[in-house]
Formats: C-alpha cells, structure tokens, sequence
C-alpha cells in the first residue's frame, strides 16, 4: 500500500468547491504531489465511503473527520482564511498546537498589534467592540451531555453563568439540532434565572459583551480577536490565553473574567502567523510539505 495515491474525501458544499478546482487548500496539495508523482483524486465522504478507505490503496485525506486509518490526516480551517492545520487527528484539543505552550515575550509587540488589528478589520468588520455587561454563551450540539472533553455540560455552563447575576444570552448553533428535550431544558433555566436569554444574534451580541463562556466554540475564537475575555468549559486549541473553568473552578473563573487582560494580540500572531498553515505566507509550500511528512507521508 505504498502507492502514491491520495484520495480527498469531502462533504457538499466543499465538495463541489473541491471538484470545480476552487478549493485552495486542495489545490495547493495537488500541485506540490503531483509533480512529485502523486496522482490526487477528490471523492465523497460519508459511511461507506470511511468503511472502505482503509482497504484502499495509498493514503487519505479528510476534512473536519476523523482519519480512518495510520495513512490518513485531516484538515480543517484554523478559524478563518488563509490558515489550516493538517493533523493525524480530529479532535481539536489533541492538536500538538493545543500542547505547545505560548511564551508571549518570545512576540514582538508591535508587529503583533498590526497583525490582530488587520485581522479584525478583515474577519470581523465594523465598529469597535465594547465592553459590556452581558455574557455571551455561543451554544454548540449535545447540550444535555457532558462529554469526554468537558468539565460541564452545556446546561450546566449556563446555568454557572446565569448564577453570576449578569445579563447572560446563550445563543444556538445554526447548524446544530435541538431536540424538544433540549428546548425544554433551555425553557426551565430561563424561567430560573431572568437575566438569561435565549437567542439571539450572535455577532452582535459578541462585539459588545463583557466576556464569552463556551464549551471551545469559534465564537470564543473570534471573541479573542475582539479583544473579549473568554472562559472554556471544554478542551480547546486556543486555550492558552483563556480562562479554564475546569482547572479554576467555574465560580472561580467566572469571577476572574472581568478583569482579565491576556496579550491577545501577540497570541493571535503566534496561533495563526507563525504555528498555522498560512496558505498565503512565503514559505506555505515548505510548511505543507513538512506538515504531510510529519505526519507520515512519503513527500
């Protein structure tokens, strides 16, 4: 199974973005394998299609999935374009990047401020955050169950917000499904806690909120970038500069959020310049070959 073959498995809408030659991340691993000798083909995921691709020849590639097996990574968006990570593993919080530890004095300050400040005004555009006084509480799936990689349900987390006495507002994931168990869950805390809301339009309610709790949504992501205190119920890539519920103690770290200051913009520098795979860096071809070698393909 030593073929230089690469299958690319993908969902629609990427899909077709992929098989139409406009995915740039795709494009740019097809030019550098094939004239190394690869032959790239980009096929659609699902169930039978993961069953089957450790019996195939050559090696894989997915997108937000699991690899399948030892000769297959997965790629994914770091939060916004130009950057992506290739890992031999989906979980986000398993990442070597999740491991690494942030040394801020290492960033130099300045050149640091111009990189979050153009990446604010090309991500996030419009007018300056403010600090206000409500929580925002970006929901994400499985609200009733506390997972492997979390300290707290999500129930649990609002709940933990609510009891601070701050306006809280948990808004829901477009793309999630809530079930009728989960809406009367949301119901039952809104009816105990009048200051949460459930809700709501989830950008604006970012630009001017006092801090963000979240399991390790991308809203928390984004709210770094706004310059936002963020506290993480759950295992995170971008934990570094956060606030971690689990490790402080909710009430705790609820308590610290206000005040908390971290070097955002030297972190958003070092996460994305200087660790990601910047597809439009010098040296993006060099990082992508070393990416796809470390993590055991023959390039």
């Amino acid at each position: 199974m030593s073929d230089l073959l690469l299958t690319v498995y993908l969902h629609p809408p990427v899909l077709q973005t992929a098989q139409a030659g406009k995915l740039g991340v795709v494009n740019r691993i097809r030019a550098l394998l094939e004239p190394r000798g690869w032959t790239v083909r980009v096929e659609r995921s699902g169930t039978d299609a993961r069953a089957q691709a450790p019996d195939r020849p050559g090696y894989a590639l997915f997108n937000m999935e699991r690899p399948t097996h030892d000769r297959a990574l997965t790629f994914r968006l770091a939060y916004h374009y130009p950057y992506w990570r290739l890992e031999r593993m989906a979980e986000r919080w398993r990442w070597p990047i999740a491991q690494c530890a942030f040394d801020p004095s290492r960033i130099e300050e300045h050149a640091a401020r111009n990189f979050a400040r153009r990446l604010r005004a090309r991500v996030l555009p419009g007018p300056d955050p403010v600090r206000g006084d409500h929580i925002l509480i970006p929901l994400q799936g499985h609200i009733r169950r506390q997972r492997s990689f979390q300290s707290a349900s999500p129930i649990q987390m609002i709940r933990a917000a609510a009891r601070t006495g701050r306006p809280c507002i948990a808004t829901l994931h477009p793309k999630e499904v809530y079930d009728d168990a989960d809406r009367t869950a949301l119901d039952r805390l809104a009816r105990h806690h009048p200051n949460l809301t459930i809700g709501g339009d989830t950008a604006a309610a970012l630009r001017d909120c006092a801090f963000v709790v979240t399991q390790n949504s991308g809203v928390g992501f984004d709210g770094l970038i706004l310059g936002k205190p963020v506290v993480l119920f759950g295992q995170s890539d971008y934990h570094h500069i956060t606030l971690n519920a689990g490790v402080l103690g909710a009430e705790h770290a609820l308590a610290l959020a206000p005040g908390h200051d971290p070097p955002a913009a030297k972190f958003l520098d070092w996460f994305l310049r200087r660790t990601s795979l910047d597809m439009m860096a010098p040296d993006a071809d060099d990082r992508l070959l070393a990416a796809m070698k470390k993590g055991g393909w023959p390039v």
